[in-house]
């Protein structure tokens, strides 16, 4: 058995493979078998003998390969050692062992740009593709918020006056560390090992809880980081409601009051109905609660008691769940206390711990 032609894809960092191996004679009523490659294999590689050419990457997800439901389960030993080795390599090449990698590997899927590196390596059509599909995620040539914010309208991003009213009115450029590009398409580190995500992922966690954040109405902010979607709940809530931001980093908790103070939300933290808070956030913000909308800027391993006991009856939590896949879950609580989940989408965000294990690898 040998390994060929292992090329990236150019859409999927996943790589598909060429495998090759010799059938028995018993078996040569199969040699016509032939499941498409990513590319085909050339005639040098091919050895002489009869083979069988199967791509699995990432084709070996389709249940029926795994379950055997295919024409290879006729091949019997063959067919079972064939499958066993793919799933194996599978794990020891795409399984995340290396979760920076892993970061970039979502960051393709959910920004297919950000391909690398890559990019040198394909030519005409492809490249060009490539491309265009770098210059709207990167947010290359958007140099003011207004134009972030519309980049996003223009694809589907945002969809609803309010959030884009609200998204224009707190500028991103107060709540990036200096010399960042505030409104390219990406989550960026702030600091003890946490982030700000990237704006599409705070218009679509505005655009999932608009209804929880009229006037009047009270906000949770888990993990509030900069301060950035604070002050986008406040905005909307208005002076006669209430938006509460927990972070267990004290000196995030500084500077992001400071970087609320230089944004349109300055008037409500003055006055009072908007708020930071040194706390656990897996505990919620009993003081103020309960709350119309939740908001969890980090992933949970599930989803913590305390958040559901403050979620107001009527209201909704938005919160990434999940280890090293993880899902955005989309929790409501109906007016009898009943809770409903849903997965809105698959994420990557950072895990929602303790201060101690957050702080540990500094």
């Amino acid at each position: 058995m040998n390994l060929t032609q292992i090329s990236p894809s150019l859409r999927y960092c996943a790589p598909s493979i060429g495998l090759y191996f010799n059938t028995p004679s018993s078996l040569r009523r199969h040699r016509r078998l032939r499941l498409p490659t990513a590319l085909p294999p050339t005639t040098s590689s091919v050895p002489k003998t009869t083979a069988t050419i199967i791509s699995f990457l990432p084709r070996f997800l389709n249940p029926n390969f795994v379950t055997g439901n295919c024409l290879l389960s006729r091949m019997e030993f063959q067919g079972i050692l064939f499958r066993v080795v793919c799933i194996v390599y599978s794990i020891l090449v795409y399984f995340p062992w290396d979760v920076q990698s892993f970061d970039n590997d979502i960051r393709r899927h959910t920004c297919p740009s950000v391909l690398d590196g890559q990019v040198s390596s394909l030519n005409g059509p492809a490249s060009e593709a490539v491309e265009i599909d770098k210059r709207f995620w990167s947010g290359s040539g958007i140099g003011t918020n207004k134009e972030m914010v519309e980049n996003l309208q223009n694809y589907g991003v945002v969809r609803s006056k309010k959030v884009s009213e609200v998204m224009e009115s707190v500028d991103r450029a107060f709540f990036v560390p200096d010399g960042v590009p505030p409104y390219v398409d990406t989550p960026v580190p702030i600091g003890y090992n946490a982030t700000i995500s990237a704006p599409h992922m705070h218009a679509t966690c505005l655009q999932l809880l608009e209804k929880h954040l009229q006037p009047g109405m009270r906000a949770l902010d888990v993990g509030s980081g900069t301060g950035y979607l604070t002050a986008c709940f406040a905005l909307m809530v208005g002076p006669k409601g209430r938006a509460v931001g927990v972070e267990h980093i004290p000196e995030l908790v500084a500077s992001s009051i400071k970087n609320i103070e230089k944004s349109a939300a300055a008037p409500l933290l003055k006055e009072g109905s908007l708020s930071v808070h040194v706390g656990d956030g897996r505990q919620g913000w009993a003081e103020c609660a309960p709350y119309d909308a939740i908001h969890v800027g980090a992933a949970a391993a599930e989803i913590p008691p305390a958040l559901i006991d403050q979620l107001k009856p009527g209201g909704r939590m938005v919160i990434p769940v999940g280890n090293i896949f993880q899902d955005l879950k989309v929790v409501d609580k109906d007016t009898d206390g009943s809770i409903n989940i849903r997965d809105e989408t698959s994420v990557r965000y950072v895990p929602l711990t303790s201060r101690e294990a957050q702080l540990g690898d500094n």
